[in-house]
């Protein structure tokens, strides 16, 4: 299931928002060209990337804050960059400009520590902007449950767009980093308790302002909707054309845990 878009417009320009995916892509053009060289990708991962057993050992606090700006691979980037597009516009129209800045720095951190509690002594970098992405999201669920979510369901050949309510989008994809965490642990390629717990960080601070809104009270007076008319597309849920598989030749960057 992929999340393609939400029918909750914001009604206010996120500007920051947009910045942060700006410099997240500005970032990975910068050394795009580089992906195969791997003495290269290892002098950037190295120096920016968070690394667990550096803070073990070193107190290397530093890729704590940069880490979340680097991505291994395009598609990387573009999963990450679709969820905090769909997803941060409304959180940084909830919380200003700053505060939303300042959410998703925080909740990017605690991800990053979340994934250095279940491994501290790996040397393997960590890199990508979706924990702090996943703390947009658990602010997006406290605050909009049962805003429509528009998903890609794709299973073999069959493709249909569908909308579900964000808690049971949301409500998934974090289960499936809990089983996946739990099932992989550490040795995979996907750092899921980074996700799970830059979701829960996000869930948590985004509570001082679902109170402030009113609480379950401000769930009523909207059935859990965004308190504005939904989203009208030109093109509604349909079927997608069946395309031709296409295969991916593997990349030889370096091995880094993403966090998608």
């Amino acid at each position: 299931m992929l999340p393609i878009r939400d029918h909750n417009p914001s009604e206010k320009t996120p500007f920051v928002n947009y910045a942060l995916i700006a410099v997240n892509v500005i970032v990975f053009l910068s050394y795009w060209g580089q992906l195969d060289d791997y003495r290269y990708m290892m002098s950037i991962f190295g120096t920016y990337a968070f690394t667990p057993v550096e803070l073990t050992e070193q107190g290397e606090v530093f890729g704590l804050f940069t880490s979340m700006y680097l991505h291994g691979g395009f598609m990387h980037l573009a999963g990450n960059m679709l969820f905090l597009w769909i997803f941060g516009d409304n959180l940084e129209e909830e919380f200003g400009h700053l505060r939303y800045f300042l959410f998703y720095t925080v909740t990017g951190v605690i991800a990053t520590l979340a994934h250095y509690v279940a491994a501290p002594y790996s040397d393997i970098p960590l890199v990508g902007a979706s924990g702090a992405i996943a703390g947009v999201m658990g602010g997006y669920l406290l605050l909009y449950p049962r805003a429509r979510i528009d998903i890609l369901f794709y299973f073999l050949v069959f493709f249909r767009i569908v909308a579900v309510p964000a808690w049971i989008m949301l409500g998934v994809w974090f289960g499936l980093q809990l089983f996946n965490g739990t099932l992989a642990g550490t040795g995979s390629g996907v750092a899921y308790w980074a996700h799970a717990g830059g979701f829960v960080a996000g869930f948590l601070f985004a509570l001082p302002l679902w109170l402030r809104r009113g609480g379950t009270g401000y769930w009523r007076s909207n059935a859990g909707q965004p308190p504005h008319p939904d989203a009208e597309y030109d093109l509604q849920p349909s079927r997608v054309p069946h395309v031709k598989r296409v295969v991916m030749r593997r990349s030889s960057i370096p091995n880094v845990k993403r966090t998608r």
